[in-house]
């Protein structure tokens, strides 16, 4: 008899290779239709602002999937270290990287090594840096207390372990330290075929 965790941990692995594989889709092909906002559109109905869009590569913002908009309460301040958690093609990273300036510094995690690879292309494209790492927001690559700022975009929803998200959010920051985090929220519980479909998931 499979037991709870086992089943957990199979639709798990599941959602991870179903997030890898839509998201891509996104990168690869941003015109084509997809059941979320993405794009410039999406970007405007999140107020980020117009010059920040037209100042990115056509690419970071056509790839765009955000949820919300993180900068509007971010308050980053140049110097500052900052952490973009599933930092997909890289157009949080980069307004966050024009925001801290040369001396700040800024790193994204992601699932998907290959959306890294674009996401530090698209960032280096605009002058700035960013160090992307592979990796899942339950363990997130980064040492204890080393970031000022925490900021993600339609992520944390994602994971079936959103305490341990959260956990290691507050392992990553110093003392002092804040989160900008936008995301999808349900007031109602989920009917089990929602929770049980990857692709609603990964939404």
């Amino acid at each position: 008899m499979t037991s709870v965790a086992e089943t957990q941990a199979s639709l798990e692995a599941v959602l991870k290779d179903e997030i890898i594989r839509m998201y891509q889709e996104v990168a690869d092909k941003p015109q084509g239709t997809f059941h979320f906002f993405h794009g410039r559109e999406a970007a405007e109905l999140f107020d980020y602002e117009s010059d920040w869009l037209d100042r990115a590569p056509d690419g970071a913002v056509a790839s765009f999937a955000g949820v919300g908009n993180p900068h509007l309460r971010s308050r980053l301040k140049p110097g500052e270290t900052v952490l973009d958690l599933g930092s997909g093609a890289g157009l949080d990273a980069i307004i966050a990287s024009w925001m801290v300036g040369p001396n700040g510094r800024v790193l994204g995690v992601d699932l998907n090594p290959a959306m890294c690879l674009k996401a530090q292309a698209h960032a280096a494209a605009t002058g700035t840096r960013m160090e992307c790492r592979e990796g899942r927001m339950e363990d997130i690559p980064v040492p204890n207390g080393s970031v000022d700022v925490v900021i993600s975009n339609g992520v944390i929803n994602l994971s079936f372990r959103k305490r341990r998200v959260l956990e290691e959010i507050f392992r990553v920051l110093r003392t002092g330290g804040r989160i900008s985090i936008t995301d999808i929220v349900s007031a109602k519980q989920l009917s089990q075929s929602i929770v049980n479909d990857p692709k609603l998931w990964a939404s």
